[in-house]
């Protein structure tokens, strides 16, 4: 019913920025509250930011909080996370997630959830 595809991953030194891109096929997702969370190896799945359907509201993750900037294009299906001043323990597969009902930034396993992309930071 919905593909979700991240984009923008890759490999960077402790410092440095990256772009990350998810794109939605499949319906629209105007109204819709968009969030992105990350896994590092071994760990259990982090919460990194979210944004309302409009881009009216958005949250961060105690850890990204003053480096990453989450934002939305409706026109384009597309949402977006700045990511400045990267530090190692930012690693991790980053996946975006579309709420599949309701207007709440609690996404679970029954929303709509990405592949992910990688992101690795070096020392």
């Amino acid at each position: 019913q919905v593909q979700l595809v991240e984009s923008g991953g890759g490999l960077v030194q402790a410092g440095g920025s990256l772009s990350l891109s998810c794109t939605a096929s499949g319906r629209t997702l105007s109204t819709t509250p968009m969030g992105w969370f990350r896994r590092a190896q071994g760990n259990e799945r982090e919460f990194v930011s979210a944004i309302g359907g409009t881009g009216d509201s958005t949250i961060y993750g105690d850890s990204v909080k003053g480096r990453f900037t989450i934002s939305r294009d409706n026109a384009k299906n597309t949402m977006y996370l700045q990511m400045d001043n990267l530090k190692p323990e930012d690693t991790a597969v980053y996946y975006c997630v579309a709420k599949r009902r309701g207007a709440d930034m609690i996404f679970t396993t029954a929303d709509d959830w990405g592949r992910g992309t990688q992101v690795t930071v070096s020392p």
